[in-house]
């Protein structure tokens, strides 16, 4: 619950603007300001610790313009309320995705039955060329 709340918060902070858009809507598209851009600064966040600031810039760094500000847009339906949501539905993934911590790999050994299983193969290739050989 304490996660939808700043969820919710965190929405104060974003910026919309809107415009035409070249999506669906037949004449609608030249009349009516569809397309929805939602500008996020992430430095001025007050909901992000500096790490996840840096992860999110660091992984959504192509998303990000000169001003430090994450852009998207959305313009898929004709209604420009659908597509403020369909923007701030896809802001949340964008972000718990980046802020998600990755786990580490550990390195593995092939198993012994998997070496066998390869020099196995290789020794059967090998022979299968030199069965292609001219004898002497």
């Amino acid at each position: 619950m304490l996660h939808n709340i700043i969820l919710k918060n965190i929405e104060t902070e974003f910026v919309f603007a809107s415009s035409r858009s070249s999506g669906p809507g037949g004449q609608n598209v030249n009349k009516v300001n569809t397309k929805v851009e939602l500008r996020f600064h992430v430095q001025n966040s007050q909901f992000f610790s500096e790490l996840e600031k840096f992860r999110i810039q660091t992984i959504l760094k192509n998303r990000i313009n000169s001003e430090g500000e994450l852009l998207i847009v959305s313009q898929g339906t004709r209604s420009q309320l659908k597509n403020k949501q369909e923007a701030i539905e896809k802001f949340h993934q964008l972000v718990a995705a980046a802020i998600k911590p990755r786990k580490r790999r550990r390195p593995t050994k092939p198993t012994k039955s998997s070496v066998e299983k390869r020099i196995k193969q290789k020794k059967q290739r090998g022979d299968k060329k030199a069965l292609r050989k001219k004898i002497d």
